[in-house]
C-alpha cells in the first residue's frame, strides 16, 4: 500500500458493482436528471390530485398511481424531501446503485401505466416530465458520442476496404 492509500483507505477500496452506473455521466447531466425527476414528481403529484377530482373510477386509479409515481420520484431523486420517512435514505442509495438503463425503463414504465389506465390530457401532461426523466436516463445509458476524428478514421478505413474489394473483383474478372 502506498502512503496515499494508507491516508485514504476508502480511495484504495475497490468500487462496488453498481458504483460504475454513473460512469460517463457528467456532473451537470446527473443534476439535470435529478432536477427533471423532482419536476416530474411535482407534475405527477399535481396532475394526480387533479385527476382524482372526478367520479370516473379509472381516472381516480390513474390519479392515485400518478401520486404514487410522484412519491417514488421524490424518494429516488430527492430523498431530502422525504426526510421524515425512515427508509428514504436506504431507498435512495439503492436507486443510485441502479444502472442508467434500469432507471430509464423503471421511470418510463411508471409514467406510461396511468396513461394506459385513463388517456386524458391530465394524465398525458402530468406524466410527460416523469417520462422525460426516463428518457434522459436512457440517453445517458447510450454513452458519449465519439469525436469527429475517430469517425473520420473509421470512414477512411471503410473506404479503403471498399476500394480493395472493388479492385480485387475487377482483377478477378480480367
Amino acid at each position: 500500500m502506498s502512503s496515499q492509500d494508507e491516508q485514504f483507505p476508502e480511495a484504495a477500496a475497490p468500487e462496488p458493482a453498481g458504483a460504475s452506473a454513473d460512469e460517463g455521466m457528467t456532473w451537470w447531466y446527473r443534476w439535470l436528471c435529478r432536477i427533471a425527476g423532482v419536476l416530474g414528481g411535482v407534475s405527477c403529484a399535481f396532475a394526480g390530485l387533479w385527476n382524482c377530482v372526478t367520479i370516473n373510477p379509472l381516472n381516480i386509479a390513474a390519479g392515485v398511481w400518478m401520486m404514487l409515481n410522484a412519491f417514488v420520484l421524490f424518494l429516488c431523486e430527492a430523498p431530502f424531501c422525504c426526510q421524515f420517512i425512515e427508509f428514504a435514505n436506504a431507498a435512495s442509495a439503492r436507486a443510485d446503485r441502479l444502472r442508467a438503463w434500469q432507471k430509464a425503463a423503471f421511470y418510463c414504465g411508471m409514467a406510461v401505466f396511468p396513461v394506459m389506465l385513463s388517456l386524458t390530457l391530465t394524465t398525458l401532461f402530468g406524466n410527460a416530465v416523469a417520462f422525460a426523466t426516463g428518457v434522459l436516463y436512457g440517453l445517458s445509458a447510450l454513452g458519449k458520442k465519439g469525436d469527429a476524428i475517430s469517425y473520420a478514421r473509421i470512414h477512411q478505413q471503410q473506404k479503403q476496404m471498399d476500394e480493395e474489394k472493388l479492385t480485387g473483383t475487377l482483377e478477378g474478372q480480367a
